[in-house]
């Protein structure tokens, strides 16, 4: 399938593989590339030194374009985009902050910049700013999320920017690809399909709570302060609502997610990590490659968008 971002990213199929921190490592990045997608690594909070030594790794499993997503709240954010320009990384998204500060030298360098936004007015930002593309990224997302809905957000992106949409949030097969694409938009991204990836490091505790959630198990933490975060509900995110329908500060609430992705991620702890995943969860129910994953959503979203499902 060809689209604006087939063309532009030099990928097979428009299947963007989400950057989440400590699960998009290069394991996960180089075998959705191989599969024809666009592979990411998450950078996360991580040192430029690891997000380095990821990219050389996925250099070693795939010849095939993959990027890396650089959270620009990160103290050594400016290491990192030094770091993409050094090793030749062709694609990079952005989130929690504005990338225009690296866009002169990221551009120079021929890399493709697609930041994720929540609201209209953040794309029109990031198109005056020379962005190639944005990544609409809806509330159903897992892990930080704004409030607008993709069905809302990414037509209302498409009609306010003329540069290529990229859908995110809630998709997880066929024909959440095929909706995104009657929307407007070029490609999607996913995230949490890819957590159950057999190619994923990810712990299995954190999978099987994935395979087994149901549709209304997802909740979000954070509304009061502003940082909102998606995840499945566990003992932490009860005890983190209940501290903060109290009032209490932010720093004790942080102290309570302090370390928790890895301790989910890394470790399978389900009851105290934190276990980032969209709504999209109750529709996951099998563990299969990246190969197969890909390759089942584009038949059937062919099927739909050719009118022959």
């Amino acid at each position: 399938m060809k689209t604006k971002i087939t063309e532009l990213l030099g990928i097979e199929y428009p299947i963007i593989q989400g950057g989440m921190a400590w699960v998009a490592e290069y394991h996960l990045a180089a075998a959705v590339s191989e599969a024809g997608g666009l592979g990411i690594i998450g950078a996360g909070g991580a040192p430029a030194s690891f997000v380095r030594e990821q990219i050389q790794k996925t250099k070693e499993l795939t010849k095939k374009p993959f990027g890396v997503n650089v959270m620009l709240m990160n103290p050594e954010a400016d290491e990192i985009a030094k770091v993409i320009v050094e090793e030749g990384v062709q694609v990079v998204t952005t989130g929690a902050g504005n990338p225009g500060k690296y866009l002169a030298d990221w551009k120079a360098a021929g890399i493709k910049v697609a930041p994720v936004v929540a609201s209209v007015a953040l794309a029109k930002m990031m198109e005056r700013a020379g962005v190639d593309a944005v990544i609409a990224e809806g509330t159903e997302s897992g892990g930080h999320i704004g409030s607008a809905t993709t069905m809302t957000l990414v037509p209302q992106v498409v009609d306010a920017v003329s540069i290529p949409v990229i859908a995110a949030g809630g998709i997880a097969d066929g024909r959440g690809f095929a909706a995104a694409m009657m929307l407007g938009a070029e490609a999607v991204q996913m995230g949490t399909r890819f957590v159950v990836a057999k190619e994923s490091i990810v712990h299995e505790n954190y999978k099987k709570k994935i395979l087994a959630a149901k549709d209304i198990d997802s909740e979000v933490t954070g509304m009061t302060h502003g940082h909102p975060v998606r995840q499945i509900r566990n003992t932490m995110t009860r005890e983190y609502l209940k501290l903060e329908k109290a009032g209490a500060p932010f720093e004790e609430l942080e102290h309570l997610t302090l370390g928790a992705l890895r301790k989910a991620v890394v470790e399978g702890d389900t009851v105290n990590g934190t276990l980032m995943a969209g709504q999209i969860a109750g529709m996951i129910k099998e563990e299969m490659t990246c190969a197969e994953m890909i390759n089942e959503i584009m038949e059937q979203a062919e099927s739909l968008l050719h009118g022959k499902a």
